[in-house]
């Protein structure tokens, strides 16, 4: 007995239209897992350190155009890890901030950060001072969400870069871990790590 709907047709005993959502799905999910695969390739990956988009063109008929971006540099892209560290560090929003803690159920700044990328594999000293020095140095025009940012002129806080120009940090004293306005921060330096 089918089960199709009117004017269906069967094939083999299955719907027609219910085999091609699956063959589609099927498509749909290697097309995803090769993009994923893509992406984890992380050496292949750049992004421009250029400024903002600098050059000039013109239009004609044809579409011609030309543009410089001079004084730009290829830099690698936020690496998958440094993604997840991202993930986990935002699991902890919420939480309550207790100057020296380390977790699981309170944090400091470099504590969190240290916790969170340890947690992927990346080994991350605790003190934002030493964070400071290690990893891959990163100009502000380069910044991508999951690059640690070192905070305040003197190096004394720190967060993960989080995207739309805010900070996930363990920000202080009666404030629960959450999204901070980088513009609220002197940038001290900003690392990148794979």
């Amino acid at each position: 007995m089918c089960l199709c709907p009117v004017g269906a047709v069967e094939l083999k005993g299955e719907c027609m239209t219910r085999r091609l959502l699956r063959r589609f799905a099927s498509y749909l999910t290697t097309a995803a897992a090769l993009l994923l695969a893509g992406a984890l390739w992380a050496g292949t990956a750049y992004a421009d350190t250029g400024s903002a988009a600098s050059g000039s063109a013109s239009g004609s008929a044809s579409g011609s155009a030309s543009g410089s971006a001079s004084g730009s540099a290829q830099m690698p892209m936020a690496s998958p890890r440094a993604m997840i560290a991202l993930s986990l560090a935002q699991t902890q929003t919420g939480k309550p901030y207790l100057w020296g803690g380390v977790g699981p159920d309170a944090w400091d700044c470099s504590g969190l950060v240290q916790w969170a990328f340890r947690s992927v594999g990346i080994d991350m000293p605790r003190t934002t001072w030493q964070q400071a020095e290690v990893g891959l140095a990163v100009p502000f025009g380069a910044l991508q969400p999951g690059d640690v940012i070192i905070l305040n002129d003197d190096a004394s806080h720190v967060g993960i870069y989080a995207g739309g120009g805010n900070v996930l940090n363990a920000y202080d004293w009666g404030v629960p871990v959450g999204l901070t306005p980088l513009a609220q921060f002197d940038i001290y330096t900003i690392r990148r790590f794979y």
